[in-house]
């Protein structure tokens, strides 16, 4: 599965996590694609839930804090 499979494969479940604000795809620290997982705020709960690879890719999750539409 391309990487773009599995976002889309997970995307709608991540999303009704609370505080998940965004899901998309990006690179992590050792500069590998991973699903990227934005939070409004860090929720020690809801990180619980994200794992930390979906498939074969790693999760990175960042606090990006409440996103709005211009």
């Amino acid at each position: 599965m391309s990487i773009q499979d599995v976002k889309r494969a997970h995307e709608a479940q991540l999303l009704e996590l609370s505080d998940v604000v965004s899901v998309g795809i990006g690179l992590n620290d050792a500069g590998d694609a991973a699903v990227i997982v934005g939070l409004a705020r860090e929720n020690p709960a809801t990180r619980a839930h994200i794992p930390h690879r979906l498939e074969e890719y790693p999760v990175v999750v960042r606090i990006t804090g409440s996103l709005k539409a211009e």
